[in-house]
């Protein structure tokens, strides 16, 4: 056996007890961060505290954390407060021909505004016009931005008078500017004691606009058989300036609407010629020229007047055919352009026909027939009248075709009648 020696084989020496996990810098790692995780906890528990006491504030109790909760009764239902104001409203669009029902309880009291003074809202109507009279009537419903209560607002239905004694009755309406918009509101409420006919009552409305312009026209609904209708309209009249107010007059008209009865009526069919016959088919006036040595006719179509209503519209669209008959049979044509719309129509235009010259030239065996038609894009075109000048004519399309061959080389002109 080897017995090894101490210096035989590696030389082992023992670790130091002072290594990097006992230095001064770890502890002070490990102290930092343990401030800061209880400076966190500290926080998340103060936030979770306000927390809990703002949820319980909220719900109106000053109970602990652990505390039951306690049933709370319902609050009373208040009415709604409007935007910028210190009243309250509550609308409810009154019936105009029923009697509006009481309310349930009574309401709750509330600070009254304090009056502002308003325009005279009272007319009564009289036979000479609009005259300021103190309101018979209760006070009308307030604007829509000043509704009061819902209390203020239910209206009995007034009585209906008998008697008007010659008065035509009274009309409340309000009035309101609105500068931001430049608009001028008016309500127009109620009417009160208007007479009738009718034994159930009228059935009125109220119709109005703004002078001198009359531009804006409007007019409320109608309520069937009442003396005493209830509106409660409101119409904005917008792009008023301030200083245009004191140049404007409202004018209304109340009014009765009348549907009237059916009366059953029974004609005959008839031709539009009939109404011509007796409206007449109006009247052209031509100018002629004839010139010998070159065998030409120069007829100027100027214009017409007085011709029938040929369109639903009232009116016609006409224009002009020229026919030149030599021995009776049409050898030339020439037309007019229409003209759109009218009964008056102005052409002023003209027109050159060459005439045989044999062996001589002359007007004896000549002749001009017109035709007036209304031209229509659909059907086809209508004959309005005609009228022939020539030798064989008679009054005065005769008279002035004998002028214009007594006085060649000179245009001469003449107003005739349309015939059939």
């Amino acid at each position: 056996m080897k017995i090894l020696m101490p210096h035989d084989g590696p030389d082992i020496a023992p670790i130091e007890s002072s290594g990097e996990w006992h230095s001064p810098v770890f502890w002070a790692v490990v102290v930092c961060a343990a401030g800061l995780l209880a400076a966190m906890l500290a926080a998340l528990a103060c936030w979770v505290a306000r927390r809990r006491a703002t949820l319980a504030h909220k719900l109106g109790g000053k109970r602990g954390p652990d505390k039951a909760l306690v049933f709370q009764p319902p609050r009373r239902a208040t009415a709604v407060r409007s935007p910028g104001s210190a009243t309250h409203y509550l609308r409810k669009s009154p019936s105009p021909t029923a009697a509006a029902t009481p309310a349930t309880s009574p309401p709750q009291p509330q600070p009254q505004p304090q009056p502002q003074p308003q325009l005279p809202t009272t007319k009564e109507l009289s036979p000479g016009g609009l005259s300021p009279q103190t309101p018979t009537a209760p006070e009308p419903l307030p604007l829509s931005k000043e509704l009061a209560d819902a209390a203020a607002t239910e209206k009995v239905k007034p009585t209906e008078p008998e008697n008007n004694d010659g008065r035509l009755g009274d009309l409340h309406f309000k009035l309101r500017y609105e500068k931001e918009k430049s608009a001028l509101v008016v309500s127009v409420v109620s009417c009160q004691g208007l007479p009738g006919r009718e034994p159930a009552g009228p059935d009125p409305y109220v119709k109005l606009q703004l002078l001198p312009d009359k531009q804006h026209k409007v007019k409320t609904r109608v309520v069937r058989k009442t003396r005493c209708p209830v509106y409660d309209e409101d119409f904005t009249f917008y792009g008023l300036a301030p200083h245009q107010l004191a140049a404007i007059t409202l004018h209304f008209v109340v009014l009765s609407f009348d549907s009237g009865e059916a009366m059953a009526l029974c004609r005959e069919i008839q031709p539009r010629s009939l109404k011509m016959r007796s409206v007449g088919r109006g009247e052209v006036l031509v100018s002629l020229c004839w010139q010998p040595a070159a065998a030409r006719l120069t007829v100027v179509l100027l214009k017409a007047r007085n011709l029938p209503k040929m369109d639903v519209t009232g009116l016609a669209d006409p224009y002009v055919k020229m026919y030149l008959l030599y021995n009776g049979q049409r050898i030339a044509k020439k037309k007019t352009h229409v003209k759109k719309r009218t009964l008056n129509p102005v052409f002023n235009e003209s027109f050159v026909f060459e005439v045989p010259a044999a062996p001589s030239a002359s007007l004896d065996h000549v002749s001009l027939e017109l035709l007036v038609l209304d031209w229509d894009r659909v059907t086809k075109n209508e004959v309005i009248g005609r009228l022939e000048l020539g030798a064989a004519g008679t009054g005065s399309a005769r008279h002035h075709w004998r002028e214009v061959q007594a006085a060649p080389r000179r245009q001469i002109a003449d107003w005739h009648k349309l015939k059939e």
